[in-house]
């Protein structure tokens, strides 16, 4: 199966998604945060550096949930923004 490539905009939400996730996890080390929510630290590393752009959504609840971020919150932080 063939995967279609992500447009810039999708890059740049699961850059936003990394960036305010990494931000969020403060001082915790990432192995305390993947393993708290149930994912493997390799798994956070991609999806902070932007690595892994569109990570399903129940590891990204999960990470949510483990960091005390809403879903609502990270959507909003994180969608793409309207054309002007």
């Amino acid at each position: 199966m063939v995967r279609t490539p992500l447009t810039p905009e999708e890059r740049e939400r699961g850059e936003r998604l990394g960036r305010l996730l990494r931000s969020a996890r403060g001082d915790r080390s990432m192995v305390e945060i993947a393993a708290g929510a149930g994912v493997s630290a390799e798994t956070l590393r991609k999806i902070e550096t932007g690595r892994a752009p569109t990570p399903a959504f129940f590891t990204v609840a999960a990470l949510a949930a483990e960091l005390g971020l809403s879903m609502d919150d990270l959507m909003s932080r994180c969608a793409l923004s309207p054309a002007a």
